[in-house]
């Protein structure tokens, strides 16, 4: 990479936050973090993760919420930073159902602000995560990144989608340099206790059913957290530019003639839902209870990521198997909670 010029991450206390925060100082860079540590999720996981952060001397943190304006601005105005990460959001597809306000406050609002500071911080790149819940009533497979995403089916998705549309926004007005990541069902050590892998393992080894949608008639673009960390490390420094031949009769998605960029990123090999269960019980070395139950409101039956355009880009390349995978969650859980 070039200069490593400070970067702001939000959501570092968060699953995947955690995991890039690592990284990028492992590497040398100076990551300034930011989470408000809520309590959509054990407070405790979140504050181990951030612990471990603590320990970089290149690592300070600040435990505040986004949608604080005021706030944020000291922050920028207490460094130099050049690059941001947005990781921090509201997430969970069924949780939105019940929660509405939650995600306009996390993922609108919080978001507006994270573009205000890039804005007037004059910084050189933001990257920030969307979603595969975008794709919505979609079934054309693999999602591409130049398809329309005009039918969200929950409020998470359409705020996801909204984030793409104020980013384009602020890029086209501002020449904010802009790239947005479609995540696709991440997964792996120091996981959400919501997500499948979590819930799955955790009754399995408690003797205890787990539930299963569409009577498992489901198929997930099951994406390693190190593979998503890699993609997000290499666009750090790949910062958009105007696309040339972007033509305004026929606008793509994807790109734009200001300097903004969509990609997805996933594994591309959807996997179906009982074979990572299957992975999960192999792991494990005991049977599931299944508790076969219908499609939920807001779930999609299958997704799957066409991540060529990455691939171009940055060279992104998958390569981590469910089995392996699986295998260094399952590891990490029994050491973290001692099963």
């Amino acid at each position: 990479m070039g200069k490593l010029t400070p970067v702001l991450i939000t959501g570092t206390a968060g699953f995947i936050g955690f995991h890039v925060a690592k990284r990028l100082l492992n590497e040398g860079h100076e990551v300034i973090g930011i989470d408000s540590i809520n309590d959509y999720y054990d407070v405790s996981l979140k504050e181990a993760r951030n612990k471990i952060l603590l320990e970089y001397q290149g690592y300070t943190f600040y435990k505040q919420n986004l949608a604080d304006y005021d706030l944020l601005k000291k922050v920028f105005e207490n460094h130099n930073i050049g690059k941001v990460i947005n990781l921090a959001a509201q997430a969970g597809v069924r949780y939105s159902l019940t929660n509405p306000h939650a995600y306009v406050d996390s993922n609108i609002t919080s978001f507006l602000n994270i573009l205000e500071a890039c804005r007037h911080y004059n910084v050189e790149h933001l990257v920030y995560a969307s979603s595969s819940s975008v794709y919505g009533a979609n079934t054309s497979m693999p999602f591409d990144v130049s398809q329309t995403v005009d039918h969200p089916i929950s409020l998470y998705a359409a705020t996801k989608k909204s984030n793409e549309l104020m980013a384009h926004t602020y890029s086209s007005s501002f020449g904010l340099p802009v790239t947005g990541l479609r995540f696709f069902t991440v997964y792996g050590p120091w996981g959400r206790p919501d997500m499948a892998l979590f819930l799955f393992t955790k009754a399995i080894l408690n003797d205890e059913p787990i539930d299963v949608y569409n009577m498992g008639d489901m198929k997930r673009d099951f994406t390693y957290v190190g593979d998503i960390v890699e993609g997000i490390y290499r666009l750090l420094e790949h910062a958009p530019k105007s696309n040339p031949n972007w033509d305004a009769s026929r606008p793509d998605p994807a790109t734009s003639f200001a300097p903004y960029q969509l990609f997805n990123i996933g594994n591309h090999n959807p996997i179906k839902l009982m074979d990572f269960i299957l992975a999960i019980e192999n792991e494990l070395e005991k049977q599931a209870k299944i508790n076969f139950l219908p499609l939920q409101i807001g779930d999609v039956p299958e997704t799957f990521a066409d991540v060529s355009a990455l691939k171009a880009a940055v060279g992104y390349q998958p390569d981590t198997t469910i089995e392996i995978g699986v295998k260094e969650f399952v590891s990490w859980y029994k050491e973290y909670y001692g099963s």
